[in-house]
């Protein structure tokens, strides 16, 4: 029976996140319970564990009293009892006796070493959600361990399990059994009774923390991180900010020739980064925001949130950006609702650039077009359907189909 306590040290030994102190009290509590099931109280009894090496010692002590005098036996012990313990024992002093395991017996051990296991296990769920709770916004790294359809198993350094689920996953992760993973703590849920880290590769947060790994300034404060809006894996804004005039926010962030932001790009699997140099004048940050465009006039309109944005048209494709995301992420950094309009010249007849419409033609029908000149809408309008069937590998139905695109563009 012994020896079965002594495995279950050596298994609880195994536990993550518990300390020391903490295992002693909980062992305590449990050899506690047992004396008290029996003895009926556990005052006059001293418990000592080493979960080094498993050794538990019990021992009861109890007043030595004359022959007779004996009123409760769990306290007190007659002196010829006491001699049997130890020959010099003399009455009023106190005999120390140490209980055998085999006292309680085997029933009351295996229940000891049940609720040892359960406390132990309840202790290690509260410890793992108490120490990633204060980790949430934090980066951690962990080696991929199992993939399922929907979500990733990830274990940390320490073996614990977290979770990485499909759609925080940057659109061109890949990921194999043995990788490892580097992702934020978005939060820690109780999924029945059990405490469950959700990870995240696509929050701002996450690009972030990894602004602060690679920029000191920013860990040091003298640079604040305002803002950040993301399109994982397509397109970032990060608005920046430096309280030290010496200092240039945007150049610190970027690096000699890019050094600093190659490696966050990398990570996030060649997002495009744009860093922006915050300021409260909203007419400039739209400007900045919708870089690398050049903006002519904006209008702005308080009440409901709006700016109207006038650009030269070779600039608005600029400004709207592949699959409008910089438009898009330029509102979401600003709060303001951008409406882009192009701005024509008098007498000037108003033309398209072709790559505005990469949202509705595939983008080999628009190189198709460029092979042979034409780069606007109104150069493919000018063309007959006949020349278009000639000089490129269109067929007519494909070709009747973009004028009606262009042509609704300018109606």
């Amino acid at each position: 029976m012994s020896l079965q306590l002594v495995e279950s040290f050596s298994e609880f030994k195994e536990f993550k996140n518990i300390d020391r102190a903490t295992m002693m009290r909980v062992l305590e509590d449990v050899f506690r319970t047992m004396i008290r099931r029996k003895y009926g109280s556990d005052d006059n009894f001293d418990v000592i564990v080493n979960t080094d090496n498993g050794d538990l010692e019990i021992y009861r002590n109890r007043e030595i009293v004359d022959e007779g005098e004996v009123e409760d036996s769990n306290k007190e012990i007659s002196i010829s009892e006491a001699k049997k313990l130890e020959d010099d024992y003399e009455i009023g002093e106190e005999a120390i006796e140490e209980i055998s395991m085999s006292d309680f017996g085997r029933r009351t051990i295996l229940t000891a070493r049940q609720t040892l296991l359960s406390k132990v296990l309840e202790l290690e769920k509260d410890e793992f959600y108490k120490k990633y709770k204060d980790r949430v916004g934090e980066i951690v790294v962990g080696e991929v361990y199992q993939i399922w359809k929907n979500e990733i198993m990830i274990l940390d350094d320490e073996g614990n399990e977290l979770i990485l689920p499909k759609r925080e996953m940057i659109p061109r992760d890949f990921f194999k059994k043995g990788d490892n993973v580097r992702a934020v703590v978005l939060r820690v849920e109780m999924y029945n009774s059990n405490p469950k880290v959700i990870l995240s590769r696509t929050a701002p947060e996450f690009l972030e923390r990894l602004f602060e790994l690679e920029v000191p300034e920013i860990l040091d404060g003298l640079i604040t991180v305002k803002k950040i809006v993301r399109e994982p894996g397509e397109r970032a804004k990060v608005a920046v900010e430096s309280y030290d005039d010496r200092i240039d926010p945007v150049g610190a962030c970027v690096g000699m020739k890019g050094s600093r932001i190659h490696g966050i790009v990398r990570e996030l699997k060649n997002e495009n980064i744009d860093v922006i140099n915050f300021t409260s004048n909203t007419q400039l940050l739209i400007q900045r925001s919708l870089s690398p465009a050049k903006i002519s006039s904006i209008a702005l309109d308080e009440e409901t949130s709006k700016a109207d944005v006038f650009l030269p048209a070779d600039q608005v494709s600029l400004a709207i950006g592949k699959g409008g995301h910089n438009i898009k992420l330029a509102s979401k950094l600003v709060g303001y609702g951008i409406d882009v309009y192009r701005e024509t010249n008098e007498g000037e007849e108003m033309d398209v650039d072709l790559d505005e419409f990469a949202d509705e033609i595939d983008e080999w029908i628009l190189d198709e077009l460029k092979k042979i000149g034409l780069d606007t809408a109104k150069s493919v309008l000018d063309m007959t359907n006949e020349d278009l069937v000639s000089r490129t590998e269109l067929e007519i139905e494909t070709i009747t189909e973009i004028k009606k695109i262009l042509e609704a563009e300018f109606d």
